[in-house]
C-alpha cells in the first residue's frame, strides 16, 4: 500500500511541475510573439529598408548559417574562447585556491583581484593592442582578461566555505596537505567554481567579439561588424543569435552537468 502511495505521490507531483511548467511558457511565447509583431511593424513603418526585421531575418537564416565565411568565423571565435578559458580556468584555480586557503595570499591578492573584475573589457584592450599588436594574441588576452577573475573570486570563495569539520576528520587522520587539497577542498568548492564558470564563459565569449570589433581579426565579431557596416543588418543578426546561441547552450550544458554529476548540489532544482 505504501509502494502504491509513493507512486501515486511522485506520479502527481510530476504531473504538478508539468503543469507549472506550461503555465511558465504560455506568457513566455505570448510575449515573445508581442515583441516580434511589434518590432516588425514598427521597422517597416518607420525605419530604413535596411534595418533588420524578424521576417528578414527568418529569410536570412538558412543562407547564413550555410554560408562558409561564417563557418569559419565561428571556429575562428570559438577556438579562441576556448583556449582562453582553459588558460583561465587553470589560472583563476590556482589563484582562487591560494586566496581561500591562505590568509596571506588573501590579503595581497584580493585588493588586485576585485579591482581588475571590476576594469570594463574595452579599456584594457587599447594596451592589450599595443603589447600584443592587431591579431589573435590580444582577443586571446581578452578573452583570459575576461575569464580569469570570475573563477578566481568563485574558487576563493569554494575553498573557504569548506566544512571545518572535514578539515578537522582529515588532520586528524593525519591527511597531507595536498591530499586535504585535492580530496576535500576542490570537491567542496566544485559548485563554486562551475557558478564562476559560467559566468566566466558569456564575460569570455563577450571579450572575443569586442577584440575583433577592435581590432578587426577574422571572427564572428568582425562578420558582424562588417555587415552592419555594409547594410546587411539582417544576416548580422544571425550571427548575433548563433552568438546568443552558443551562451545559452553553454550555460545549458553546464547546468545538465551539475544535475548529472553533482547530484547533492541544488536538489531542489527539478530535474528533466
Amino acid at each position: 500500500m505504501s509502494q502504491v502511495s509513493g507512486t501515486l505521490g511522485s506520479a502527481g507531483r510530476t504531473a504538478g511541475a508539468t503543469r507549472f511548467k506550461d503555465a511558465l511558457l504560455r506568457p513566455r511565447l505570448v510575449a515573445g510573439v508581442a515583441i516580434l509583431v511589434l518590432w516588425e511593424a514598427v521597422v517597416r513603418l518607420f525605419a530604413p529598408p535596411y534595418v533588420a526585421r524578424p521576417t528578414g531575418v527568418i529569410a536570412a537564416i538558412p543562407h547564413v548559417l550555410s554560408d562558409p565565411v561564417l563557418l569559419r568565423a565561428a571556429a575562428t571565435t570559438l577556438s579562441a574562447v576556448a583556449e582562453g578559458m582553459v588558460i583561465a580556468i587553470v589560472l583563476g584555480t590556482i589563484i582562487g585556491l591560494a586566496m581561500g586557503r591562505s590568509i596571506l595570499a588573501e590579503r595581497a591578492l584580493r585588493p588586485w583581484i576585485n579591482s581588475f573584475y571590476a576594469i570594463p573589457m574595452i579599456i584594457v584592450l587599447p594596451l592589450f593592442s599595443l603589447w600584443f599588436g592587431y591579431s589573435g594574441a590580444t582577443r586571446l588576452a581578452t578573452v583570459v582578461f575576461a575569464a580569469l577573475f570570475s573563477i578566481a573570486l568563485n574558487v576563493a570563495d569554494g575553498a573557504r566555505a569548506v566544512p571545518a569539520d572535514y578539515l578537522e576528520v582529515a588532520r586528524s587522520f593525519r591527511a597531507r596537505k595536498s591530499s586535504i587539497l585535492i580530496e576535500i577542498v576542490l570537491p567542496a568548492a566544485t559548485p563554486y567554481f562551475l557558478a564562476g564558470l559560467r559566468l566566466a564563459a558569456g564575460r569570455a565569449l563577450i571579450g572575443a567579439v569586442v577584440a575583433e570589433f577592435f581590432t578587426a581579426i577574422p571572427g564572428l565579431g568582425y562578420f558582424i561588424l562588417f555587415n552592419s557596416r555594409t547594410f546587411h543588418h539582417d544576416i548580422a543578426f544571425v550571427a548575433v543569435l548563433l552568438l546568443a546561441g552558443f551562451g545559452v547552450g553553454f550555460d545549458v550544458l553546464v547546468a545538465w552537468a551539475t544535475r548529472r554529476f553533482l547530484p547533492w548540489y541544488r536538489r531542489d532544482e527539478p530535474t528533466e
